[in-house]
């Protein structure tokens, strides 16, 4: 395979759909599936083609739809062209014309997707600071130190957890704009953790929790991601976290060794 063609594969992930006639194309694919006859996969020669498309095709369309919020507009009919044309090894250009085209527009997303970013924890930094200020005011709420907010939802009569041990908890996460980024809720089952290594805002605050509690958290970015962007949390987000600490779990008694036989 030429060193062309696997690069070709990995840039034409960041390809994006044209916003030109988009909706019109796809009415136009919608009716095609309609009357197309349903797609017959049996053997395992179809199946094994089908696989290899789709997997290139859903990979493609995360970094389709990424550029084409970038703004970063393609030209799709161009991009099918091409890659039917790599397959068959008849390109139009050289190797060397479209190594230097796709380094540059690696570059130009890259640098999209620098700004942006930069742009968003900016925006987010500000909205944090207001929602920060305007919750402290809120009755029953009560700032930490550390400039942790939490309030008591239901109060529990159990223990209190130490930042040592292992806790079972319920939780919700959510960001300042109410936008859901996790829920142990919707897993179906509690999520069990060492206290000590996840966030800090999470070690300070379920370690003011008694066993059976129900707080709400409102945690600084400095408690929690800080200028970091993770995959669903923007860079410098206050979070908040509802939270029942369900259970301390009892660490496991060592086994004793097996006693020798006489």
């Amino acid at each position: 395979m030429k060193s062309v063609y696997k690069y070709s594969l990995v840039a034409l992930a960041v390809f994006g759909l044209s916003a030109c006639n988009q909706e019109e194309k796809q009415q136009v694919q919608a009716e095609d599936m309609a009357t197309a006859p349903a797609l017959q996969l049996i053997t395992d020669t179809q199946k094994e083609s089908y696989s290899v498309g789709a997997s290139i095709g859903r990979y493609m369309g995360t970094h389709l739809k990424e550029q084409q919020a970038l703004g970063i507009p393609v030209d799709e009919t161009l991009v099918i062209e091409g890659f039917k044309n790599g397959l068959n090894d008849k390109v139009t250009l050289t190797e060397e014309e479209m190594q230097t085209v796709l380094q540059a527009l690696d570059k130009k997303v890259n640098d999209k997707r620098t700004a942006v970013a930069k742009e968003s924890a900016v925006k987010n930094e500000k909205a944090s600071e207001e929602y920060l200020v305007a919750n402290a005011k809120k009755e029953g709420v009560k700032t930490t130190a550390s400039g942790l907010q939490y309030q008591v939802l239901t109060e529990g009569t159990g223990p209190k957890p130490k930042a040592t041990d292992t806790v079972v908890v319920n939780y919700k996460g959510t960001l300042v704009d109410g936008k859901q980024f996790d829920s142990s809720y919707d897993r179906g089952e509690p999520a069990t953790f060492p206290l000590n290594r996840v966030i800090p805002g999470w070690t300070e605050g379920v370690q003011l929790m008694n066993v059976g509690s129900k707080y709400r958290f409102v945690i600084p970015a400095k408690l929690a991601y800080g200028d970091r962007d993770t995959a669903s949390i923007p860079a410098n987000s206050t979070l908040i976290f509802d939270v029942e600490l369900l259970k301390i779990e009892q660490p496991k008694a060592a086994e004793k060794p097996a006693e020798a036989k006489k």
